[in-house]
């Protein structure tokens, strides 16, 4: 599978800092631009959600109640077990981050765009990351500091400033969204730059902070290929929790891809602006295990939704009612609107860009 575009600005961001960090007065300027970013990217997050969707999709309370354990139980409890991975596997200085990736909430558009493709329960999966990412604002600064606060130093001070800085932008762009919505409708395809364009703000402050700190002299590359080998087993971990909990727990086919696609995903958007409040000037470092991460279960998912697109009954994780993992062939499943040729990344119809 080719990198995601996204991804690749990323990296290029990345490299920016490393040659061009922000310094002195210029570090402060980026500092709010950045924090301005961050406010901006949860209000259009706030006018986004409709909370008539969100209430709708209560009524499949059971599906919403396995994601947001795959997301905020099995993850963290999966964090806290690869610690007697450390040293061996893991570096301690990567560690907080990985801990870090284990406690974020589950992706939006991709979610939807593989459950779409994968023919599964589309409705359940905008509902399902809807909730994830806003149980996320509340759970995610609490878990981190519960978790990672030790090893990373996160004080009750930075979740205030979660709060202050996440939330409040959040609940201000619902009571908004009267007004808001129709614009961001009218904008859509501008304001996905603006999302994608404050989260490349974010890393480059990031990873500038990061310079000042010495972070490319605190890892070495055999290290950063350990925590990839880490994060794979992370990542099939999930997907094999997910897939055969949902089973167990009687869901159907449609439904157990839903589950299988929202609670093994981990949110690049969310994370990043997240991580720059939690971690400060820590969290260049804080944020490469989700930045590897992200790209790897967008490569694997895109691989089985595409799979189980050509498949009656998938064998993957997901076999049928009767227990019987054969494969059978099924009708090709035709390209949505809004698939780009070749990109290897599919996005249902829609969906605004920069959800994760």
């Amino acid at each position: 599978m080719p990198v995601d575009p996204y991804i690749a600005a990323l990296l290029c961001t990345v490299l920016l800092a490393a040659l061009l960090p922000a310094t002195g007065s210029g570090a402060h300027v980026a500092s709010g631009a950045s924090d301005a970013a961050v406010g901006l990217l949860f209000f259009l997050y706030g006018s986004r959600l409709s909370t008539g969707e969100a209430l709708a999709g209560l009524r499949h309370w059971r599906l919403h109640l396995t994601v947001l354990a795959a997301t905020f139980v099995m993850f963290p409890l999966l964090g806290l077990a690869a610690h007697g991975l450390v040293p061996y596997v893991i570096s301690p200085k990567l560690y907080p981050g990985f801990l870090f990736l284990c406690v974020l909430p589950s992706t939006i558009q991709s979610s939807i765009a593989f459950t779409s493709i994968a023919r599964g329960n589309v409705a359940a999966a905008i509902c399902a990351g809807s909730f994830s990412s806003l149980a996320g604002i509340v759970l995610t600064p609490l878990l981190a500091a519960l978790l990672v606060g030790g090893s990373a130093g996160i004080s009750g001070h930075a979740v205030t400033g979660i709060a202050l800085q996440l939330l409040a932008p959040f609940l201000a762009g619902q009571l908004l969204r009267r007004w808001t919505a129709p614009l961001l409708a009218r904008y859509r395809k501008v304001l996905g730059y603006v999302d994608r364009g404050s989260i490349l703000l974010v890393v480059y402050t990031a990873f500038s902070e990061g310079m000042a700190e010495g972070i490319w002299h605190q890892v070495a590359v055999p290290r950063l290929l350990e925590l990839v080998v880490a994060e794979a087993a992370l990542l099939a971990l999930m997907l094999s929790a997910t897939a055969y909990g949902a089973r167990a727990l009687g869901f159907g086919r449609a439904d157990r891809i839903t589950i299988v696609f929202a609670g093994s995903k981990k949110s690049l958007a969310s994370g990043l602006p997240m991580a720059s409040v939690l971690f400060g000037a820590g969290a260049g470092l804080a944020v490469l295990p989700l930045m590897l991460f992200h790209q790897m279960q967008l490569m694997v998912c895109a691989v089985i939704a595409k799979r189980w697109a050509r498949q009656g009954e998938p064998r993957l994780g997901l076999p049928d009612d009767r227990g019987d993992t054969e494969l059978r062939p099924g009708p090709e499943l035709p390209a949505g609107p809004g698939l780009p040729p070749g990109s290897g990344l599919p996005s249902a119809p829609g969906l605004p860009a920069g959800n994760g």
